[in-house]
């Protein structure tokens, strides 16, 4: 483990934009950007902030290649993100939920809640590019900012923190997903109100 991280670190950040392009364009993996990040600001906390910036512009980059390699291949992927019955939820909630579970899971890091399957689902369903980075974009650059600030102010110990906050951070989730879904069913509602009104009025 101390080998890996002395390695990471050697890298710079230069290096951890190139793995975030990397690891958010390809295959699942379990959250290799946080854990860069988390060294790097430790181990150069005046570089921090660059560091998480440069971290959000790698996972937006890759993300929105992984994205539409998604869009192209549409349901055959998809299939293969969804096809056992953990992922079958997981689109589910996608449908239900839209790109609240895209901004959720891109802003808390939780294996609970598996990024890819929700980018996977987004773009087989069609969403556009457009929503698809607008949604991302506050997401991916709220997460690195606060890690970058954990990994600044804990050192060494912050991957021990974010073990021990397992929880809480599994609740913050949920909370953040229950309040972006209400106002997402506001919303709705008010779109629907607002259709039927002008109908009503012809």
């Amino acid at each position: 483990m101390h080998h890996m991280r002395d390695v990471l670190i050697s890298w710079g950040p230069l290096g951890l934009l190139i793995f975030a392009i990397i690891e958010n364009a390809g295959p699942p993996t379990p959250g290799g950007t946080d854990f860069f990040l988390l060294f790097l600001a430790a181990a150069r906390p005046g570089d921090a902030m660059l560091c998480a910036g440069l971290a959000a512009l790698g996972s937006l980059i890759g993300s929105a290649i992984f994205f539409e390699i998604v869009r192209q291949g549409g349901e055959k992927l998809l299939v293969r993100y969804t096809s056992t019955g953990r992922g079958q939820r997981f689109r589910d909630w996608s449908r239900r939920y839209g790109l609240v579970t895209v901004f959720v899971s891109a802003l808390v890091p939780l294996p609970i809640l598996p990024f890819k399957v929700f980018v996977a689902c987004a773009g087989a369903m069609g969403v556009t590019r457009s929503r698809f980075m607008l949604v991302l974009t506050p997401a991916r650059i709220l997460r690195y900012a606060a890690l970058a600030y954990l990994g600044q102010q804990v050192g060494e110990n912050s991957g021990a923190w974010l073990s021990s906050h397992f929880w809480y951070l599994a609740g913050l989730a949920t909370f953040i997903g229950l309040a972006l879904w209400g106002l997402v069913r506001r919303a709705e509602r008010r779109r629907v109100a607002a259709h039927y009104n002008e109908g009503s009025l012809l």
